[in-house]
């Protein structure tokens, strides 16, 4: 499943990235493989996705967060 598709309020794992520059993004911004992630709010028109990582809150477009695929 990727991030993009995940409902508000659920959790999930980082399993791996499907875009290796868009990897190195949100490595650097903490969301590394293995760690939990969760959808805190969308947008009223989808985008962006307000996101709960590494005990930091990040806003990610909808394209970036279909980079991430959970477990």
């Amino acid at each position: 499943m990727k991030l993009s598709q995940l409902a508000v309020g659920k959790k999930g794992i980082i399993k791996e990235f499907t875009d290796l520059e868009m990897s190195v993004k949100l490595m650097e911004m903490g969301c590394l493989p293995g760690e939990e992630i969760s959808i805190q709010r969308v947008a009223p028109l989808g985008d962006p996705i307000a996101i709960n990582v590494s005990g930091y809150q990040l806003s990610l477009r909808k394209r970036e967060a279909s980079t991430i695929i959970l477990q």
